[in-house]
């Protein structure tokens, strides 16, 4: 199968390039970037006015299969990517039963293998069943193929346990990917707190709780010399700390997601659970500091964290929704329109949130497109704008916060190793 892009603006930060080249794929792999290349191919795509880069690795995405394939499955999630312009994601361990061992591992390995229409990488759990009472056999867990390890969706409690986590993923050379939560400090909390949690008559969930377990983490991960990625930062103290810590020389990384550098905690006026999600929208103090931590580099990656949760778990009672949002199909369009349209960030900016760094960090080999690389390619129309529609999704869930926005850049083109697994319907 040999495959020709032709005349697109394109943007590869791993090699530093930004132009009008054209592209050849062969055999799944890229043989050549140039200009005015003339082959004979089976098929040729006019990339003129579009821009063309590496597939997106998102770094957090929930399948929920196996145990609730209600939500969504390898399948639709997968699908749900490629329209987002995702070829790549790491599957996060909150499953049933958890990726805690290497017989979970390869259940979802199988699973992937047959269903899978996008690149699938594993994250395991810390601690078995994500209890946070004792580690998982972590050198299982990277033997059988994980790439990190993480209790997303709950913080490891235990500091010593959390110290051996990262001791052992030093060990083993695998990513440790921290939620930092103090539960202890917002037991129940629904919301940010503050104003508009009291307007609501919502318990709300502190800053505090976030940065106070951001702070021990970043010091035992410079304790123990272990790389550690804090996912989905949401206050601007968090911010700091990272930045903090990095000019310290600890090995750390961050993530942001759309909804949170979009959104505020004012979203939430209107009772709409699909503005709930955890850590919550916070004040615009912290979503100005997220942008701000981008913009300035100490924020590394955007994630979706695409959670999704039937209608039964979301249209209920604030208090009883489910926390959590999809975002796999709205996070490119949603990171141009609130970065690239204001000028906070330039297209190479966005190409090195999205696809090189958390390739990088993940230790996987994605997220550039240079020469004998897999052809995992977007071509996307930077300008055309679309309207999000819960009709559309191809996720299995609809809990999106942008539903009836106006986003801008649309994917025109997935390629996944050097096939069209995605084009869009107009």
């Amino acid at each position: 199968m040999k495959l020709l892009i032709k005349n697109g603006r394109f943007i590869d930060p791993g090699n530093k390039i930004d132009g009008i080249r054209d592209i050849l794929v062969e055999n799944g792999r890229i043989t050549e970037v140039s200009a005015g290349i003339e082959a004979r191919v089976d098929n040729t795509i006019d990339a003129q006015g579009k821009i063309v880069m590496p597939g997106i690795v998102d770094m957090h995405v929930h399948l929920r299969e196996p145990g609730r394939e209600d939500k969504e499955t390898v399948a639709s999630a997968t699908a749900a990517a490629l329209r987002g312009g995702v070829t790549s994601l790491l599957a996060m361990p909150n499953t049933q039963p958890c990726i805690d061992s290497a017989d979970s591992v390869k259940l979802l390995k199988e699973i992937i293998d047959k269903t899978a229409k996008s690149h699938v990488f594993i994250c395991g759990a810390i601690t078995k069943e994500r209890k946070g009472e004792k580690l998982s056999a972590i050198s299982e867990l990277k033997k059988e193929g994980a790439v990190a390890i993480s209790d997303d969706g709950v913080s490891v409690d235990k500091d010593d346990l959390m110290r051996q986590a990262l001791k052992a993923g030093k060990e083993q050379d695998l990513l440790v990917i921290s939620h930092c939560e103090d539960r202890s400090l917002c037991p129940s909390g629904v919301v940010n707190l503050g104003i508009i949690s009291t307007r609501l008559g919502l318990r709300g969930i502190s800053r505090e709780s976030e940065y106070k377990r951001v702070q021990r983490d970043l010091e035992l991960a410079q304790k123990t010399g272990a790389r550690i990625h804090i996912a989905h930062v949401s206050c601007k103290e968090s911010v700091d700390l990272v930045a903090q810590y990095k000019k310290k020389g600890v090995k750390v990384t961050a993530e942001v997601t759309p909804h949170h550098f979009s959104l505020t905690e004012d979203a939430l006026l209107g009772f709409d659970t699909n503005m709930k999600m955890n850590p919550p929208l916070r004040r615009k103090e912290d979503r100005d500091a997220l942008k701000e931590g981008l913009k300035s580099g100490v924020i590394d990656v955007i994630a979706s964290d695409h959670a999704p949760h039937t209608e039964n778990e979301k249209e209920i009672e604030f208090e009883r929704a489910e926390f959590g949002v999809i975002g796999l199909e709205t996070e490119l369009a949603a990171s141009v329109h609130q970065l690239i349209k204001t000028g906070l960030l330039d297209w190479p900016d966005l190409a090195q949130k999205m696809c090189l760094n958390p390739a990088k960090i993940l230790g996987i080999n994605k997220g550039s497109l240079g020469i004998g690389r897999d052809a995992d390619i977007i071509i996307i129309s930077p300008e055309k704008e679309w309207a999000v529609k819960k009709e559309e999704f191809l996720s299995s869930s609809k809990n999106s916060p942008f539903l009836g926005w106006k986003l801008t850049g649309l994917v025109e083109y997935c390629v996944v190793s050097g096939s069209i697994a995605y084009k869009s319907p107009g």
